[in-house]
C-alpha cells in the first residue's frame, strides 16, 4: 500500500465559526477594559486606513538584540478626524441581568454633520432629565458610555456625507468622575491624541478584505488530490465529507471567504500627527488619496481594504513589553506607491 498519511493538523480555528460574512462593516465592541487612568477618557475611536509605508525607527525594545539601533518597520497609516459625541448611556449592573441600559441624553448635532443621513428619525431628548436620573442612581451604574459621530467629510479618502456611529465606553477612576466627562464633551470635538498617546498599545476592531466564494484548497489550504485518476472527478476538494448524520462536521468545505470581523491585538501606535505632509506621499496612497486630517502610524498590517473603518480600543490584553514613550522616527517614506 505504501506510506499513507492517517493524521493532519487542522486547518483553520473553530473559533471563528460560522465564516460567514460581517453584519456590518463598523464593527460593535462587544468588551471593553477596565484600564487604570489617571484621568476619564474614552476608550475607543473611530479611523479608517490610508495605507501602507515604511519607516526607520530607533529600537526602544528592552533587551532587543538591536536596542538602541536603527531598524526597518512597516508601518499602516489610519486617518482619524476629531469624533463628535452625540449622547451618553449609563448601564445598570443587575446580578441577574447583568448589564442593562439605565437612561441615555441626546444632544441636537451640529448641522454640518448631517445626522440625518444616518439616522433619518433623529429626536433629542430631554438631556437635563437623562442626567439628572444618572446621578440620582449613580451607585448602581456600572458602565458609562458616549454614541461618537465621525466626519467623514474631514477624511480625504472618503466621498460619502453620512456619518459612522459608534458607542464607545468611558474608562476612569470612578463613576462620577466619568459621568461627568461624558457629559461635558458631548457636542465637542475630540481629537484622537486626547484619547491615545503614541508609544501606547492599542487593539484594531474591523473586517477583513473579503474574497468571496472559495474553494477548500484556497480557504483552507486543503492539499490538491493527484490529477492523473481519470475515476476522480476533480482534484480541487476534499476526500471525504464524514457520515451525514451526527454531530456539525469539520471537514473543510467550501463557502465565504474574507469579510469577516477580526481583531489586530496590541499594535503600537509610533505617532500620532495632525500635519498630512509629514505622510503623505507624491500622488497619494493608492486606491485612496491624500491624508487631510489627523492620523496614527501603527506599526504592522491591519485588516481590510483602504478607506475601510477600524474601531481603536484599549488593549484588554497585556502588551508584550513595557513601553515609556514612542521610540524615536528616523525616516518616514514618501516615494510615490505604485
Amino acid at each position: 500500500m505504501g506510506h499513507r498519511k492517517y493524521s493532519a493538523p487542522r486547518r483553520g480555528s473553530l473559533g471563528f465559526r460560522p465564516r460567514k460574512r460581517a453584519s456590518r462593516l463598523l464593527p460593535r465592541v462587544r468588551s471593553w477594559p477596565e484600564p487604570q487612568l489617571d484621568r476619564p477618557t474614552l476608550l475607543g475611536f473611530i479611523g479608517y486606513k490610508v495605507g501602507m509605508t515604511h519607516a526607520i525607527i530607533i529600537d526602544d525594545r528592552e533587551g532587543s538584540p538591536t536596542q538602541g539601533r536603527e531598524i526597518f518597520v512597516p508601518v499602516t497609516v489610519v486617518e482619524a478626524p476629531p469624533i463628535i459625541p452625540l449622547a451618553f448611556r449609563v448601564y445598570d449592573r443587575d446580578p441577574n441581568r447583568g448589564l442593562y441600559t439605565l437612561t441615555e441624553g441626546w444632544i441636537e448635532p451640529p448641522k454640518e454633520l448631517e445626522i440625518y443621513r444616518k439616522i433619518s428619525t433623529f429626536r433629542p431628548n430631554d438631556l437635563d432629565r437623562a442626567l439628572k436620573l444618572a446621578m440620582n442612581a449613580i451607585s448602581r451604574i456600572g458602565r458609562v458610555s458616549v454614541i461618537v459621530a465621525t466626519q467623514p467629510k474631514l477624511v480625504g479618502g472618503l466621498e460619502k456625507k453620512k456619518p459612522d456611529i459608534l458607542e464607545i465606553a468611558v474608562g476612569g477612576s470612578d463613576i462620577h468622575s466619568r459621568l461627568e466627562y461624558a457629559s461635558k464633551i458631548l457636542g465637542n470635538q475630540v481629537k484622537v491624541s486626547e484619547v491615545f498617546t503614541p508609544g501606547m498599545f492599542i487593539d484594531v476592531i474591523g473586517v477583513t478584505k473579503g474574497k468571496g466564494f472559495q474553494g477548500v484548497i484556497k480557504r483552507f489550504g486543503v492539499k490538491e488530490l493527484p490529477r492523473w485518476h481519470k475515476h476522480r472527478k476533480g482534484s480541487r476538494k476534499v476526500g471525504a465529507r464524514s457520515p451525514a448524520m451526527g454531530a456539525l462536521s469539520e471537514v473543510p468545505q467550501a463557502g465565504q471567504m474574507g469579510f469577516h470581523r477580526r481583531i489586530e491585538y496590541n499594535k503600537r501606535i509610533l505617532k500620532i500627527g495632525s500635519d498630512p505632509k509629514e505622510i503623505n506621499p507624491l500622488g497619494g496612497f493608492p486606491h485612496y488619496g491624500l491624508v487631510r486630517s489627523d492620523y496614527l502610524l501603527i506599526h504592522g498590517s491591519l485588516q481590510g481594504t483602504p478607506k475601510r473603518p477600524l474601531v481603536l480600543r484599549y488593549p484588554v490584553r497585556k502588551p508584550p513589553y513595557e513601553v515609556s514613550g514612542a521610540p524615536k522616527i528616523v525616516y518616514i517614506s514618501l516615494e510615490p506607491k505604485m
